[in-house]
């Protein structure tokens, strides 16, 4: 099988092309990032409070340190990546994957990487 790489999140979200993640480097995306939130979600965020290290990374640190996937695949069954489970992909899975594209690419790539691509 081919190696897995390492910024990839245990979802299967290209960490290395995180918005959240590089947003500390990158005043115009974390604008961006707040902005969304207000306009999209009616929730207020702290532009110093986007910050991610990535799922394997200080939990403080992650941006949603509460993430049900990351709870199920990480902490549950020890794994890195969904695809390593055997339920691989579980409804709740596919269904967080069809709320939009980048959820969706996420999937594909988790797809991809199961099957040794």
């Amino acid at each position: 099988m081919k190696e897995k790489p390492g910024l990839i999140a245990a979802c299967g979200i290209d960490c290395a092309a995180c918005d959240v993640r590089l947003a500390p480097g990158d005043a115009a995306g974390r604008r961006r990032i707040v902005d969304w939130f207000r306009d999209t979600r009616h929730t207020e965020v702290k532009p110093e409070d986007i910050h991610c290290s990535g799922c394997r990374g200080d939990r403080a640190a992650h941006w949603s340190a509460d993430c049900w996937i990351l709870h199920c695949c990480v902490d549950e069954r020890g794994l890195k990546f969904c695809s390593d489970c055997r339920d691989f992909p579980c409804e709740r899975l596919v269904a967080w994957a069809s709320q939009n594209e980048g959820y969706g690419h996420a999937l594909k790539r988790l797809k991809e990487m199961e099957q040794g691509m």
